[in-house]
């Protein structure tokens, strides 16, 4: 199934890359190894193979900075607002910026030799599309950064540039974007010439729909700029991915013999079976190796889910719906936890995608057995993260699971949020090719007993059902972005953008229900275990939490870049 994707290897990282510290202060040199390099377009696409092993990787712990996960072991800085400005810092960094400007400036020699224009275009719009991404990535985190869009020297005077606004940013971000959507091909195209896995022009849409819904709920909700402008940038580039024909959700419906429609799609697009162009729902990803016999990189994120790095938290567990399209505190098919249920009680009659993101008792877990209760010291939350999760990979400790870096199921949230923000209100239309697609490629759910099933799909989000029982629109579509997209790197960014970090970071974290059976298991959990008046478990008391609205909101430029440069200034409060 892999055996067409990119995979990158160690090559690219030889072509007139000097690995060295590489932030505004100082670039590469590239005179030796740039000398007998960019005659053919072989030398350009091994350039631009280099910025894909830039993709967000796995395992995911950045979801430890928002109140959804928590590290197994030890607090957050980020999340419970410990941090304090850095002398240096990765995500502070001009490095994939020189390589993608590098790429930028040598390809027009390139084609002056004689290769194909419109192949050699094409590696320019990833390096362009990657640039934006580079420079996304530090917006989100800084604010108005340095703009470099050409290879400097080390006396370039533009290499103590003052920090550019907010717009200016973003303008170079949606440039280099649009450049990218005109030439590059569709993904049916690159699957036709056996390049699954590159960007694609529907790739570069959906990705500029991200920043425009980030940048425009952001400005909305922190009351500045152009709310509007950046909300239909992200509407009309969702649209457009949502109209291509290119894309559409995984989906893999069977019916059981007792009649219950079956849907592992949502569980399978984070294990190999969903890979490749068959699923159509993945837009980017970050592709790994083949198998053991064909190991150009690898992961262990499972491994790593269980051990010391991230678990859930109830603070997001608890937003799981039940079948009936209702939240806990509202359902009647909610059954308030006590000590006759058990673990695997707490998921019934609950949106699947419970089940499908966190283990319950009886799901594949290692190979020699599977999972029954959390582990008090792997899983001290009391809930283990099952995507990715695979009894093989467990064994053999590597994963060759590619990670969905950007999903059509995005695109339609996307799609979904911005036609709300736009205007206070969406039609139960837009909802109905949006997050009630999401919906409808669950399997049903049984709101019966064991012995008595009774089988119901997933209750759609409507306005009816919100006015009825006393919801809020824009609660449940960002509700249902949490849930869809659980784990997958947006929860703290959502926070930041939607200004809900102030009031959800500072709170205690919660774990699981302590069961009566954590505490009955030979070698399960301890009596002593920290719980609220619930009987919930306390992974982090409010008092150890705090978020500080005046600085927070922003992360702090390192130290010392500001010490190399002047017109550096720092983010306000740090």
């Amino acid at each position: 199934m892999k055996k067409n994707i990119i995979y990158i290897g160690l090559l690219a990282l030889t072509l007139g890359v000097s690995l060295v510290s590489c932030n505004t202060d100082r670039f590469p040199e590239t005179e030796m190894s740039d000398a007998n390099f960019w005659n053919t377009e072989s030398d350009v696409r091994l350039a631009a193979n280099f910025f894909y092993t830039t993709l967000p990787g796995l395992a995911e712990t950045s979801e430890n900075w928002s109140a959804d996960a928590y590290p197994n072991n030890n607090g957050n800085n980020i999340s419970d607002g410990s941090r304090v400005a850095p002398t240096g810092s990765s995500d502070y960094s001009y490095y994939n910026i020189f390589q993608a400007n590098n790429l930028i400036e040598k390809a027009p020699g390139v084609i002056a030799k004689g290769a194909d224009a419109t192949a050699i275009n094409r590696y320019v719009g990833e390096a362009r599309f990657f640039r934006a991404w580079y420079y996304f990535e530090m917006l989100k985190r800084f604010g108005g950064v340095p703009i470099i869009t050409k290879t400097m020297k080390i006396d370039d005077p533009d290499v103590f540039k003052p920090r550019a606004t907010r717009d200016e940013v973003l303008d170079l971000i949606y440039s280099d974007l649009d450049y990218a959507i005109s030439v590059l091909r569709t993904p049916d195209q690159l699957e036709a010439v056996k390049e699954y896995g590159r960007i694609s022009n529907t790739a570069a849409l959906a990705f500029k729909a991200r920043v425009g819904l980030f940048e425009g709920t952001r400005a909305k909700f922190h009351s500045y700029g152009d709310p509007q402008k950046h909300l239909n940038i992200a509407k009309e580039c969702a649209e457009k991915v949502m109209n291509s024909g290119q894309h559409a959700l995984y989906s893999t419906p069977t019916t059981a013999a007792n009649g219950q429609k079956l849907n592992d799609a949502y569980y399978n697009l984070f294990q190999e079976v969903g890979e490749g162009r068959v699923n159509k729902e993945n837009i980017i990803v970050r592709a790994y190796g083949v198998n053991v016999n064909n190991n150009v990189i690898s992961h262990l994120t499972q491994r790593i889910y269980e051990g010391n790095n991230i678990v859930p938290t109830n603070n997001f567990v608890s937003r799981y719906l039940m079948a009936d399209g209702l939240p806990i505190t509202k359902s009647p098919l909610f059954k308030t936890p006590d000590a006759t249920m058990t673990h695997a009680d707490f998921f019934k009659k609950r949106d699947p995608r419970m089940s499908f993101t966190l283990f319950k008792k009886g799901d594949e877990f290692i190979a020699t057995t599977n999972y029954t209760i959390p582990n008090p010291t792997l899983q001290k939350s009391g809930y283990g993260i099952r995507k990715y999760a695979n009894k093989n990979d467990w064994t053999y400790q590597r994963s060759f699971i590619d990670r969905p870096v950007l999903r059509y199921a995005e695109v339609l949230l996307t799609y979904a949020e911005a036609v709300y923000e736009l205007t206070g209100s969406i039609s139960d239309g837009d909802l109905d090719k949006t997050v009630n697609q999401l919906r409808a490629r669950l399997p049903q759910i049984n709101i019966g007993t064991d012995s008595t099933p009774s089988y119901v799909s997933m209750t759609k989000l409507s306005n009816a059902l919100v006015s009825s029982n006393g919801l809020d629109m824009r609660e449940e579509i960002r509700r249902e972005r949490r849930i869809e997209l659980a784990y997958e790197g947006f929860s703290y960014w959502d926070l930041i953008r939607w200004k809900t970090a102030e009031k959800e970071l500072p709170q205690t974290l919660y774990g699981s229900y302590l069961f009566s059976e954590y505490l009955t298991k030979e070698g399960g959990w301890s009596k002593t275990t920290p719980v609220d008046n619930n009987n919930y478990i306390i992974l982090q008391t409010a008092t150890l939490r705090k978020f500080d609205v005046n600085k927070d909101y922003l992360w702090p430029l390192p130290t010392g870049e500001i010490a190399k440069n002047p017109k550096i200034e720092q983010n306000p409060g740090w």
